[in-house]
């Protein structure tokens, strides 16, 4: 939750002209227009709601590059990137005078060179008394849960695995995606107040990372004067009285974990359909009823699910296996129904005739149930709104499940995973034309080509990709896994994966009835198996004290104490199954030790998987 709450209070300060958020809720707000660009609308969309930001006054909130028109009895608060074309059309409103004052909110710092061209524009218009705050915000990074954030989801694909480890990388290139990726890294420190001990392995883009994080925060905390992580700007750290430990680990020690199809709800609602910035869009309502002969067909409906904090429901079950969640939107619907079944029987009651001495005691008895029962019908109908909303979810998954036999994938793959027997030949799935698309085949064929001891002979593997490309796959997949595995097993030993399985569990026995919302007929009753988390030999990673200021890293003294905060980097892409891992384990340690906090960070958010290594 410190995650959470640390942006959300930067945010809601922020727009409160930067100044603390009134505790007085009966005070009217200062009404106020919202300008942001679009690394802005996602940072704010998944933390603050429309009503939350009405309630801090924001009557209106528009894209930087659209057309507005001008309030000039109104203040705008700007929340934008400071690149050169935001730079340009903010010169542009203050040349327009649309604004009454202008607050202006940087998500990373802007350099002098831009803050110059801003003031030569506000001197131009005349409008240097309309300029009331600049400031940088640090804030270059999105949260999606309270103990997750990604670095952004504008150009992710500049800063994906793909861009990192493309072949025709130049050394500049490396560096300017190694820069954006320690910026947002470092705007996360500076919003946390903290300077954390920096550890991760060494010879990869993991280790560039931490190199230049370290110079980074180094050179903040020399100039003391000026120094991020001292004065009001650590307030929020001292919450804490222990620094965090930062983990970073690279995508490439671990490749058949993003591609492993998955069976838990977070992590199959983000696999199967379209899910961003914890919403989910999905088309619904479309081609149920055949159009008439000659008629238009009918277009399909886009409705739009935000998966939020609020939602106990999502909260309670996001990392649950589908089968159990199944069950428990079937027995939360049961549950509501019955509630809406004794409103109406007391709603009944109420009608009957006085002359019935009977039904005047009965209506008496039951007038205090009718009461209560009409109190709580705003809480039984939002209620029935998620129910609404979660049916409607995990049916679109599951047809995903039935429609590609997915839970066939997860099965199959995670006994390759655990060298488990197979029960049936890989080339009759990839040969299969009812088993999965053609991406879900290449999924599955590449886990077994990075898990297994021994290669495929060259007779064999000429059969697979025969088998591949029949069924409609691209093979640059496989031909790039077949490079990175022959430079894995000369770099360093490819990851070892731990005892993984499945077991069937009579989940459905209420959620198969004939009243069930969910048919689950030919779908595997699976659900996960604990699985035994491997530790990765971490004596030789690089350890960095930013700071310590002076002394080469072999001879700065390393914390000897169990750390009580800790943060985890994926260089290259996490994915949701990593993240509910590492929380699961979290509980888990949380009960021995205290741990405070489990952060997990990817720069883009991949295909599902289990992690296995901690």
């Amino acid at each position: 939750t410190i995650c959470f709450c640390f942006i959300s209070v930067a945010l809601k300060r922020m727009l409160n002209f930067n100044a603390p958020p009134l505790k007085n809720t009966a005070a009217e707000p200062v009404w106020k227009v919202l300008i942001y660009d679009r690394f802005g609308q996602d940072i704010i969309s998944p933390l603050l709601s429309v009503k939350e930001l009405r309630d801090m006054g924001i009557t209106l909130h528009l894209l930087l590059h659209s057309d507005r028109d001008p309030i000039p009895d109104v203040p705008a608060v700007y929340f934008v990137m400071p690149t050169e074309e935001n730079i340009d059309r903010i010169c542009q409103d203050l040349r327009n005078q649309l604004y009454e004052s202008y607050y202006l909110n940087f998500i990373s710092a802007i350099s002098r060179s831009k803050l110059e061209d801003i003031a030569s524009a506000a001197l131009a218009a005349n409008a240097v008394s309309l300029v009331t705050k600049v400031f940088d915000q640090y804030l270059n990074f999105i949260t999606l849960e309270d103990d997750m954030f990604i670095l952004c989801h504008q150009n992710k694909e500049l800063i994906s695995y793909h861009a990192i480890n493309r072949a025709d990388l130049q050394d500049t290139d490396m560096e300017a995606i190694m820069d954006t990726i320690v910026d947002s890294l470092f705007c996360f420190f500076v919003t946390l107040g903290a300077v954390p001990i920096i550890r991760c392995p060494r010879g990869n883009a993991a280790e560039m990372v931490a190199v230049k994080l370290d110079k980074k925060l180094r050179e903040n905390l020399r100039d003391a004067r000026n120094s991020l992580f001292t004065g009001d700007s650590m307030a929020a750290g001292q919450f804490s009285f222990q620094r965090p430990l930062f983990v970073l680990a690279d995508r490439n020690v671990d490749m058949a974990t993003p591609l492993h199809h998955t069976w838990t709800y977070q992590a199959l609602i983000h696999d199967v359909l379209d899910f961003h910035l914890n919403r989910v869009m999905m088309e619904e309502g479309a081609g149920a009823e055949p159009s008439p002969a000659g008629a238009r067909p009918k277009k399909k409906s886009r409705k739009t699910y935000d998966l939020t904090a609020a939602d106990k429901f999502w909260q309670k079950h996001k990392g649950s296996p589908f089968p159990e969640v199944a069950e428990s939107v079937q027995e939360e619907l049961d549950t509501y129904r019955a509630q809406e079944d004794e409103v109406k029987r007391l709603k009944s009651i109420m009608g009957l005739e006085g002359e019935d001495e009977g039904a005047i005691s009965m209506l008496s008895d039951n007038t205090a149930k009718l009461t209560s029962a009409m109190s709580s019908l705003p809480e039984l109908l939002e209620k029935k709104r998620l129910i609404d909303l979660h049916t409607n979810v995990a049916t679109a998954v599951l047809d995903h499940i039935k429609s590609r036999k997915l839970d066939v994938y997860f099965e199959y793959e995670e006994k390759l995973m655990s060298k488990s027997t197979l029960d049936k030949s890989l080339l009759d799935i990839i040969s299969d034309p009812d088993a999965g698309t053609s991406e879900d085949k290449m999924r599955l064929f590449l886990i077994f080509y990075i898990t297994a001891q021994l290669a495929p002979s060259e007779s064999d593997l000429e059969q697979y990709k025969k088998a591949l490309t029949d069924a409609g796959c691209d093979l640059s997949p496989l031909n790039y896994i077949k490079q990175w595995k022959a430079f894995t097993k000369m770099a360093a030993t490819p990851a070892n994966y731990g005892n993984s399985g499945v077991k069937p569990m009579g989940l459905f026995s209420r959620v198969m009835n004939t009243g069930s919302q969910f048919v689950m007929e030919g779908v595997k009753n699976l659900v996960l198996k604990q699985h035994v988390s491997l530790y990765a030999e971490t004596d030789d990673y690089r350890y960095f004290d930013p700071k310590m200021l002076r002394g080469s890293e072999s001879s700065i003294p390393r914390n000897k104490n169990p750390f009580q905060e800790a943060i985890v980097f994926v260089v290259g892409g996490g994915n949701y199954i990593e993240y509910q891992n590492l929380v699961d384990y979290t509980k888990v340690l949380h009960k021995c030790t205290q741990l405070l906090l489990v952060c997990v960070f990817s720069v883009q958010t991949g295909k599902e998987g289990h992690l296995r290594m901690q």
